[in-house]
């Protein structure tokens, strides 16, 4: 079992007014508090993707680069990268760039997010909502695999036989999906063979078994073997009430 720490990087409402000021003393203390789980032997660092006032993070690959620069060892993932209103194919310029940098440290962790303002922003339509992150996904995956790519599809210009670079150091980049309520995320992700986040937005982490249990069920259809698959639990922690109480639950083999 592996222990991590994330972060969406908000400002309180009373330091929003405070503006470039106040974004970049929080931005130094998300950097500082890379330096730190490295230095306490954390093994994931994980910072948000919003497009907020409230919010200073709206590039992770960014701020994972500057805590990569300051850390020796701890993995650098996106939580989430809101691949559904951003292009596949920069997004996997920048992590595999990331993963240069860190050498070897960097992760995606793919979702729809839990805001929808990135939307509009980015010029895309709400009710492609679905559709827009099964698209991009493949194409994501499809970069992951190929140095050359040919790919066409509804929401994007298509790519004829064009090489993507830079390419990461690892063989490939280790994809994530990460799920707040969407059942049918969880699905896909198992289907695919893919890692599963799944962020613990509110309620008791009872209540989330049942996405674990889908997603091992569906991975196990699509023949893969959920025992292989990583499984990750993303909330607010009370390490001496809790952290027991959520391991018996998703992680029976560690339990």
């Amino acid at each position: 079992m592996e222990l991590g720490i994330s972060s969406f990087g908000e400002i309180a409402p009373a330091h929003v007014a405070g503006g470039d000021t106040a974004a970049a003393h929080r931005l130094q203390e998300l950097v500082a508090l890379g330096r730190r789980a490295d230095e306490a032997g954390l093994d994931v660092v994980s910072i948000g993707e919003h497009h907020r006032a409230d919010y200073v993070v709206s590039a992770p690959e960014v701020v994972l680069a500057a805590i990569a620069a300051v850390t020796q060892r701890v993995r650098l993932t996106s939580a989430v990268t809101v691949l559904s209103s951003t292009d596949p194919v920069r997004t996997f310029q920048n992590f595999a760039t990331l993963d240069l940098i860190s050498n070897g440290r960097a992760e995606i962790i793919a979702g729809r997010g839990s805001f929808i303002e990135s939307f509009p922003l980015f010029g895309q339509d709400l009710g492609d909502y679905d559709a827009l992150f099964a698209e991009k996904l493949g194409l994501l995956l499809q970069l992951n695999e190929q140095e050359v790519v040919s790919w066409q599809g509804r929401h994007r210009p298509a790519i004829a036989n064009k090489g993507v670079y830079p390419r990461p150091l690892q063989p490939r980049l280790p994809v994530w999906i990460g799920v707040g309520g969407t059942p049918a995320s969880a699905a896909r992700a198992g289907s695919l063979g893919l890692g599963l986040t799944i962020a613990i937005l509110g309620g008791a982490p009872a209540q989330y078994v049942p996405f674990a249990d889908l997603y091992r069920r569906s991975a196990q259809q699509a023949g893969h073997d959920p025992a292989t698959l990583p499984l990750c639990l993303n909330c607010h922690f009370h390490l001496a009430d809790t952290s027991k109480q959520a391991a018996d639950e998703f992680f029976p083999a560690y339990s």
